[in-house]
Order: C-alpha cells, then sequence, then structure tokens
C-alpha cells in the first residue's frame, strides 16, 4: 500500500516553481513598489503552516515571492471572482483543492503529508479573497495546525488589491508584506463538542495574529473597534453560495 507520504511527495514540480517563482519576483519588481518587514522572522526549515489575509486573487502569487523555500499551497476549488489568468497558473503550479462546504479529505491527508515530510504548507484561513477586511477562519487551518503540530508563521498582505487599479492607470501600486514570528504548536485533545470550540479558539488565534500585522481599519472581526467589527460582519457572507463548484 503506498502511504500518504509518498503519494503526495514534496517538494515537487521543481522545474516549472523554479521558473514561476521567478516570475512572480520580476512581477513585483516591475509592476509594484513592494516592502516586505520581517525577513529575520522566516525559519529556516519546517514543518511550517503559513498563514495570510486573502483579500486579492494575486495573493497567492505574493506568498511564491516572498517565500524563501519549496512551498505548497491548500486553496479553493473555485476561484469565482478571478480572471482567466489567474486560475490557469494555480493549476500548472499545482495545489490541493478545497472545496468549500464539504469535508475534503484528500487536501487535509495532502496537507499533512507535506508537513510530515518537514515542508512548508501556504494556506489562507479565510477560504475566499472577496472582501478587503480580514474575516473568520474556516475549520481548515485549525485542523491542520492541531493534528500536525507544526508551527504557524502568520504574513499580513497590504495594497495587493490595488495592484490591477493602479497598473491600467499607470501606476505602481505600494504593496506590503509584514511577516510575524512563528507561533504554537497548538493541540486539540477533547472530542465532539469540546474539540469544536476547541479549533474555534485555534482559528480564532491563528485570524487575531495575522490581524497584528494588518492596518487597523482592514482588521475586520479582529478590531479592537466594535463599529469595525459589526461593520465587517456584511463582509463574512460567502456571495457565491447558490453556485455550483463546477
Amino acid at each position: 500500500m503506498v502511504t500518504a507520504v509518498a503519494r503526495y511527495a514534496y517538494p515537487r514540480r521543481r522545474a516549472i516553481r523554479w521558473a514561476l517563482q521567478r516570475f512572480a519576483w520580476a512581477a513585483f519588481g516591475l509592476l509594484t513598489d513592494l516592502e516586505v518587514i520581517g525577513r529575520e522572522n522566516l525559519p529556516k526549515q519546517g514543518p511550517l503552516l503559513v498563514v495570510a489575509n486573502h483579500f486579492s486573487f494575486i495573493d497567492p502569487a505574493l506568498m511564491v515571492r516572498v517565500a524563501p523555500w519549496p512551498l505548497e499551497f491548500v486553496g479553493g476549488f473555485r476561484m469565482p471572482n478571478a480572471p482567466a489568468v489567474a486560475t490557469f497558473i494555480p493549476k500548472v503550479w499545482g495545489y490541493y483543492a478545497v472545496h468549500r462546504g464539504a469535508v475534503s479529505r484528500e487536501a487535509l491527508r495532502a496537507g499533512e503529508a507535506v508537513l510530515a515530510q518537514g515542508g512548508i504548507l501556504g494556506i489562507y484561513p479565510e477560504a475566499g479573497s472577496w472582501a478587503t477586511v480580514l474575516r473568520p477562519a474556516r475549520p481548515g487551518v485549525a485542523f491542520l495546525a492541531a493534528r500536525t503540530g507544526a508551527r504557524i508563521l502568520p504574513m499580513g498582505f497590504d495594497g495587493v488589491p490595488n495592484v490591477l487599479p493602479r497598473l491600467l492607470r499607470g501606476r505602481r501600486a505600494r504593496v506590503t508584506v509584514r511577516i510575524g514570528r512563528p507561533f504554537g504548536p497548538f493541540h486539540a485533545t477533547g472530542r465532539g463538542r469540546e474539540r469544536r470550540e476547541q479549533l474555534e479558539r485555534i482559528g480564532h488565534e491563528i485570524m487575531s495574529r495575522i490581524a497584528e500585522l494588518l492596518p487597523a481599519e482592514k482588521r475586520g472581526r479582529y478590531s479592537p473597534d466594535p463599529a469595525v467589527r459589526e461593520a465587517a460582519r456584511a463582509a463574512e457572507v460567502y456571495p457565491w453560495d447558490d453556485a455550483p463548484e463546477i
């Protein structure tokens, strides 16, 4: 029987990913005014879960640009608000797809296998890029964190939604990446409702660490300001709930 580690080898697609990473370096260098803060917080090796806010379909390319190690992704099967080129590149890179509203066992097994090999796994806990304020985490990131005991590296991406609008006006957008300190590991030892509550607390802690790396007005649910939190509730509704995943 083929083990999960053998089935989900890490790293993979080395040649094409090397080329795409160089493309990301060139694109962000040419088209944006990019600043990366906190490089000293980048661990030299895994296992590691890299998490960030997700305000734009360009975010995975930015994580690839910043990452100094081979990077694997768990991501959404659907990208309903992204242009065709933005859906093509992730498919060429290769990622483990998650179906919203379902238990994506294949993607979770793949994520566990990558981390078991000391790999680096990128994941956007919000599971979608339809808003520009921080939303609660979906369950997957907390499940992987608790199941594997991997440490977590938070990143905050600011300015990415401005990249294409600024380009259309012939200007470069200012993009800032803030890298926080690794934290964890986490464990969930309960069962049933107790375990779900433990995973919710882990997800909340992960998003709070990301919020610390964002401007105050972008922190949404994780803002200390009750008015900001209340205003952010409308952004938490998934806009494509009635659309099938095709």
